[in-house]
C-alpha cells in the first residue's frame, strides 16, 4: 500500500454512548481515509469516552482536511464531542523555560536534535543567564527575564507577550525555579508542563491508595505534571523510579535525580507532542 505523504490526528472526548466509534471511523472512511492506530478509553467513574485515531488519505484522495473540518461538526454534535484535528507534519511551537539546572534543557535539545521531538523552539527564556550560552550554542533566541518580587507580574506578562507573539502552543519549564502566578498557571491552563524534582503526590491521612486513585498516579519518582495554580498539584503526565539504598549520599541521590527528572521530563513532552494527552479532571489519559 503507497503511504500518504502526511498522516493526522484526531483527538475526541465525550460523554460516553453506543455508536462512536463507528460513527468516527464511518465518517473518516466516506472520506477516503484509511485508519492506522486507533485507541479508545471510556473512564466509567466520569461516563467519559475518550479516543484517539491516527489516519491518511487514500491514493487518488486530495490530501485536503477542509471536507473533514466542515463535515465531521455535524458527527461531533450528535454526540457532544469536544476534538481537534492536526497535522503530524506540522511541528509543534514550544517555549523552553529554565534557570541554572542545564541537565533537562541539555536533554530536550540534544532530543529534538535527533529527530525525537517534533517540534520547533521558539525561544528558550530565564530568570538567570548562566544558560545563553547553550541557547547561543543552538542558535535558538534566548531571553533574559529576571525575576524580583517587585518586577514579578511585570515579566510574567512579559512572557505572555512573548508567547503570543511567538505563537508557542506549549511551554516546558525545564527546572524553572520560580512560581508563577495564580493568572499566568490560568492563562497557560493545559499548555505548560513542569518537571518537579521529587516524588508527587506526598499522600497524607485516611485512604491513601483512594488519594492515588483520584490523583492518577503514574509511578512515585520525578514527576512531569501540567501546570496549575495549585502548586505541584497539575494532573500528571508522567513519573519516572529509581531505587537507591543506604549507600547513596545526597550528592549520589541528586545524580539519579537528574537522570529521572530528564526521561519524566522528555517523555511527558514527547506525549503532548505526538497528541497522546486528555486533560480529565485532575488526572490524565494518555494513548502511549
Amino acid at each position: 500500500m503507497q503511504h500518504a505523504k502526511h498522516q493526522y490526528v484526531i483527538k475526541i472526548s465525550c460523554p460516553a454512548t453506543s455508536g462512536i466509534v463507528a460513527a468516527v471511523t464511518s465518517f473518516l472512511a466516506e472520506q477516503g481515509c484509511y485508519i492506522s492506530e486507533m485507541s479508545q478509553f471510556d473512564d466509567e467513574s466520569s461516563g467519559t469516552f475518550f479516543m484517539r485515531a491516527v489516519f491518511r488519505f487514500n491514493a487518488g484522495i486530495a490530501d485536503d482536511l477542509t471536507p473533514i473540518r466542515s463535515g465531521f461538526p455535524d458527527v461531533a454534535s450528535a454526540f457532544a464531542m469536544s476534538w481537534e484535528l492536526y497535522d503530524t507534519a506540522t511541528p509543534m511551537r514550544v517555549l523552553l523555560m529554565v534557570s541554572k539546572y542545564d541537565h533537562c534543557l541539555s536533554d530536550l535539545l540534544y532530543r529534538h536534535q535527533k529527530g525525537e521531538l517534533q517540534m520547533q523552539i521558539t525561544a528558550i527564556v530565564s530568570n538567570h543567564l548562566d544558560l545563553r550560552p547553550m541557547a547561543e550554542r543552538e542558535g535558538i533566541r534566548f531571553i533574559y527575564l529576571p525575576v524580583t518580587k517587585e518586577t514579578k507580574a511585570q515579566q510574567e506578562a512579559e512572557l505572555l507577550k512573548i508567547v503570543d507573539e511567538t505563537r508557542t502552543e506549549l511551554v516546558v519549564l525545564a527546572r524553572y525555579m520560580q512560581i508563577l502566578s495564580d493568572d499566568l498557571c490560568k492563562q497557560l491552563s493545559g499548555r505548560a508542563i513542569n518537571i518537579h524534582h521529587s516524588f508527587l503526590p506526598g499522600f497524607k491521612g485516611a485512604k491513601p491508595y483512594h488519594q492515588a486513585f483520584d490523583r492518577g498516579v503514574k509511578l512515585i519518582g520525578a514527576t512531569a505534571h501540567y501546570v496549575t495554580s495549585d502548586l505541584d498539584e497539575g494532573p500528571i503526565i508522567e513519573q519516572e523510579v529509581q531505587r537507591v539504598d543506604h549507600n547513596y549520599t545526597p550528592d549520589a541521590l541528586v545524580a539519579v535525580g537528574r537522570d529521572t527528572e530528564t526521561v519524566a521530563l522528555s517523555k511527558a513532552v514527547k506525549y503532548h507532542l505526538e497528541h497522546r494527552v486528555f486533560l480529565n479532571h485532575d488526572k490524565t489519559v494518555i494513548f502511549r
